[in-house]
């Protein structure tokens, strides 16, 4: 199944699965930004002009996860693989004084370099879970780069307890036997989800191993090591600072925009949504029917939200 795969020849499965139309192939490219010698993230490149919108995942995602998302829109767009997910390389090493590089803090430092080499004009920027707590500070290192901020079903009230369904997900085998025996394990944690969809989601977040065995691409580097060892690093890599992020929040000047999913699996709860309107007045609130992951449930609600949002105003607050 691995010989066979093309990154770029799935897209008409998502405009089929979801009535889009599919004259011709989208025009869609990979590029590498090099954030220092031998290290470099990668990111799909939509259309051949200058990108209006940014797209960032969730943890243990990728890139193509936003396929859909895109294709409904049908605008210029980057969306980026973040440090150790995708085709990007790992992240850098701790900083003294910055925290760890996978953190959201650290991970905004890489995602600001590939913004300014892929999408220096960008209008929006759009964040999920892991992505939503990195564009969160991306905006508040650099708001030059954050005109209109989006956050997809997070905010800095996401606790272990709230995301433990996912964590769980995320923290199984470390590697399976055969795709088979993935599909399945995908299957039971998302069974509201189409099995076509979740195939091609596999093959965008997974590689098989020379032994026949599959891993995601987010743990190829963790399976070497003890999977408890792994999995404790990677907690303590992603621990966020609760009450420094809302701090933030409380800074943000510019636009924003959180979407929350309204089914089970949402990881965001009333409390948050009041939180951050407290911290944040300007916030606009859009909930929608869909679990954690919108852009997968809902991804053409979640298009029309963007294209809304690129509308309002750019007023600061």
């Amino acid at each position: 199944m691995s010989a066979s795969y093309d990154e770029f020849g799935l897209f008409h499965e998502n405009a089929a699965e979801f009535g889009l139309p599919f004259a011709d192939p989208p025009v869609v490219r990979r590029e590498g930004v090099e954030l220092e010698p031998g290290r470099s993230v990668s990111a799909l490149v939509w259309g051949d002009s200058e990108p209006r919108l940014f797209f960032l995942h969730g943890g243990a995602q990728n890139a193509h996860t936003y396929d859909t998302v895109a294709l409904a829109l049908g605008l210029p767009l980057v969306c980026v693989d973040l440090p150790g997910h995708g085709h990007s390389d790992g992240a850098a090493a701790p900083a003294d004084g910055t925290g760890d590089g996978m953190s959201p803090a650290g991970i905004a430092r890489d995602v600001a370099t590939a913004c300014d080499a892929l999408a220096p004009a960008t209008e929006l920027v759009m964040g999920m879970s892991l992505g939503g707590l990195t564009a969160i500070m991306l905006a508040d290192q650099r708001p030059d780069l954050v005109r209109r901020l989006m956050l997809v079903d997070v905010t800095p009230g996401v606790n272990a307890e709230k995301a433990k369904a996912i964590a769980d997900f995320v923290r199984g085998p470390a590697t399976f036997p055969d795709f088979d025996a993935l599909l399945a394990r995908t299957m039971e944690h998302n069974p509201t989800r189409t099995e076509s969809s979740l195939r091609r989601g596999i093959l965008h977040n997974a590689v098989q191993l020379s032994d026949g065995s599959w891993v995601w691409r987010h743990q190829r580097d963790e399976v070497k090591r003890d999977v408890d060892e792994a999995a404790v690093a990677s907690a303590a890599r992603r621990a966020v600072d609760s009450a420094a992020m809302w701090d933030v929040v409380g800074r943000l000047a510019m636009p924003v925009m959180l979407v929350r999913g309204m089914r089970a699996g949402s990881v965001v709860d009333d409390d948050d949504v009041a939180e951050f309107r407290r911290r944040c007045p300007h916030v606009e609130v859009l909930e929608v029917d869909a679990g954690h992951s919108v852009q997968g449930d809902r991804p053409l609600e979640l298009a029309a939200a963007v294209e809304r949002f690129m509308r309002s105003p750019l007023t600061q607050h």
